[in-house]
Formats: structure tokens, sequence, C-alpha cells
């Protein structure tokens, strides 16, 4: 079989990678094993998936769910090529999921796959997106996770209000993000900061600020680059830097969209 992968991101305890298959009806398949438990979005084509929790053929919008140490075979009988984006998780990493969802036991699969379910189609348009931004697929990484769980578990979605200790963690969170938004703030630092499992963090964080942490971050950033853009007459890359961007195209890119003009512009209106 021929299939190229590249890492777009990782991190502790997981890792995205977009996975081009290019076999077709003439390329046997063979049985491989999972390093790591896998959900992986089929992008585009289709092939016949098998594990030891089932086969099914998985077609663009479905979810291939594997095990660690499963094995499993992929076929093209009938057409040639895939394309799909796979998120590989660490057991412990899991497994902090499965402690924040409700009726979850387990820290793996009970079945195959899932189907292009309408649930689905939010986040996996945003991981699709995502993948061309690697910085925003840590959270992808566990709002996919933490839905596919809830679903295999039955676990019903919870709306009350996160505990008086949570508020204050996030709190304590939100602080340091507004003294720190020039540093590199990943979600598993800003998570331990708290004392809080990443899943857990994450979601607590969008229930109360409305927003991921990378959202809020990159709002931060972007406020303070206004700021400085009217008060003062540094440099536009002098600003992006100090703010926290690494790059000049990526900080022009994302003033424009979220204030409506570039840098530049901004500043002499």
């Amino acid at each position: 079989m021929t299939a190229t992968a590249h890492i777009l991101a990782s991190g502790p305890g997981w890792r995205v990678s977009d996975i081009v298959c290019t076999a077709g009806p003439d390329d046997r398949a063979f049985e491989e094993e999972h390093p790591q438990h896998c959900i992986a979005i089929v992008r585009s084509g289709s092939f016949r998936y098998r594990s030891t929790q089932g086969s099914a053929v998985l077609a663009p919008g479905s979810l291939l769910l594997g095990n660690r140490g499963a094995c499993f075979e992929c076929g093209h009988e009938h057409a040639a090529g895939d394309h799909c984006l796979a998120f590989q998780f660490e057991p412990a990493w899991l497994e902090g999921i499965v402690a924040a969802v409700p009726g979850a036991r387990q820290a793996g699969f009970t079945q195959a796959h899932l189907p292009p379910l309408p649930a689905f189609a939010s986040i996996i348009a945003a991981a699709e997106v995502a993948a061309d931004h690697p910085e925003c697929l840590e959270e992808t990484a566990l709002r996919l996770a933490g839905a596919v769980t809830s679903l295999l578990s039955g676990a019903k979605a919870r709306t009350e209000m996160p505990s008086t200790r949570d508020q204050r963690r996030i709190t304590r969170a939100l602080r340091h993000i507004e003294a720190h938004c020039d540093e590199a703030l990943s979600l598993d630092a800003l998570a331990r900061q708290a004392a809080m499992s990443p899943y857990h963090f994450l979601r607590t964080f969008r229930t109360l600020v409305g927003m991921t942490p990378h959202q809020y971050v990159l709002r931060t950033r972007l406020h303070r680059a206004a700021l400085l853009l009217r008060r003062t007459g540094q440099p536009v890359a002098n600003i992006a830097f100090d703010c926290g961007f690494g790059d000049l195209s990526t900080f022009n890119r994302r003033f424009r969209r979220v204030m409506g003009a570039s840098p530049s512009a901004y500043r002499g209106a």
C-alpha cells in the first residue's frame, strides 16, 4: 500500500497527521497495527476498513476508530486513493477525557467507525480548517476525542455552571494570559497551571469565556497590537513580534480578518 503521512502538530500524548493513500484495486491489503488510539477523519476518497472492532466502508465525513495495539486492514477494491486527517492519542491522554465524560468507562473505542453524522459536521469542518493552522490542532484534538467519547458512552450534554473552584482556576488562567500573551501558551501548559485536565480545562474555559483558550489568546494579542498601532510609532513588524506572533505574514492575515483592515491601514485610519 502506498501511503504518506505528514505530521502537522504534536504534543504530550497526542499527534495529528495528514495521510494520503494512493492504493487501488490492484494493491493487496495487508495487516497493520494501530500504535496508539486513533480517530481519523476521512477527508476524501473511500476505502474498506476492517479491525477487531468490526468493518465498514468509509466515505468522506466518516470517522475511523482504532484502539492501541489493535490490528486492522484498509482495502481499495473498488476505487483508488483516500485522504485522512488522523488524530492519535496515548492511553493516558485519552483517559483524562474519559474521566471527564459521564458514563464513559474505558479509554478506547467499542466500534470500528462512526458514519458521517450531522452532530459531527461542525467539528469535522473545524478540524479540516485547523489542518491549515497547526496551532489550533491541540484544541481540535480534545474537542474531537471528547465528542466521540461522549457519543459512544451515551452521555448527555451538560449545561450547568462550572463550580466556584473551576471558576477561580479559569480566572487565574485569564490573568496569566493577560500578563504573558506574548509568550508561547499551549493548551496543555495553561491546563497544568490551572490544575485541570486539558479536556476539562478547554470545556470549562469555553463555557465561562465564550471562546476557546486559543481564540482568547489570539484576541488578546490582536487587541494589544491594535492599541500599539494607534498609540505608538513602532514598526508593524516589531509590534507583531512583541505581541507574540511568530511571523509578520501571519500577523497581517489575522489582523485583517479580525479588524477588517491591514495593520498599516488601521494605524492610519
